[in-house]
């Protein structure tokens, strides 16, 4: 007899080894956070959404360039990550929870930067911004867990919320009025974070010294730029 034939969102499920949803502190978290919710899916992504947007803090100056970097588990422990590996951290709780989960990636200008962001990248283009899909009541449901809430309230944006059953990306303007993120070209979705590729398109965008500066600096103890 043959094998039943899989839903194509089931490859969605399987951890990798970035997206370590079987690891253990993965495990607890997810049900230490969806616990009180039952077993609808619909609740869980938002409780996760909610958990990973802000216990984990957004750091746009963390390491990026070996898979470790990205691993569920370390962004977990570290409590820090910026918009690709929070995505994952997300990723791989919705399917911890049995929830089939994805990380898309696109491109976007943001408007409202920092200036000493601005100028450590160059550009006001962010390359490969990293959000989460997870698939809810038969289709799939964007969202970006990146700024944790005390964030956006410093930078006047009002946090990002979730409901499970709409896309949640970025807001278009900030509460005064300012625009404040723009998507400019999509890449589509994956089951993996593809770190070189990543890295790939970093160095096309903003240079392959600049971003081997970088690089270089996280390599050196006290290298890391300072905290902004």
């Amino acid at each position: 007899m043959a094998d039943p034939i899989k839903p194509p969102e089931s490859i969605y499920l399987c951890a990798t080894d970035i997206l370590d949803s079987g690891h253990p502190d993965i495990q607890t978290y997810a049900l230490e956070k969806t616990g009180c919710v039952g077993n609808d899916p619909v609740s869980k992504a938002v409780k996760l959404y909610y958990a990973v947007r802000d216990d984990i803090r957004y750091d746009p100056y963390r390491p990026f360039y070996r898979p470790d970097h990205y691993r569920a588990s370390t962004v977990l422990k570290t409590g820090k990550g910026f918009c690709i590996s929070k995505a994952g951290l997300l990723c791989a709780l919705g399917r911890a929870c049995g929830i089939p989960s994805r990380i898309g990636f696109a491109d976007v200008r943001n408007h409202i930067a920092t200036r000493q962001l601005l100028d450590h990248l160059g550009s006001d283009r962010f390359v490969y911004h990293g959000y989460t899909e997870f698939f809810l009541n038969g289709r799939w449901v964007k969202c970006t867990p990146a700024f944790n809430i005390e964030l956006c309230r410093k930078h006047r944006v009002p946090p990002l919320e979730f409901d499970g059953l709409e896309d949640s990306i970025f807001h278009a303007y900030s509460v005064d009025n300012r625009k404040f993120m723009e998507y400019l070209a999509y890449h589509g979705e994956r089951t993996d974070i593809p770190v070189d590729e990543i890295v790939t398109a970093w160095k096309a965008e903003y240079g392959p010294d600049r971003v081997q500066g970088w690089i270089d600096e996280m390599e050196r103890p006290e290298g890391r730029p300072p905290e902004d």
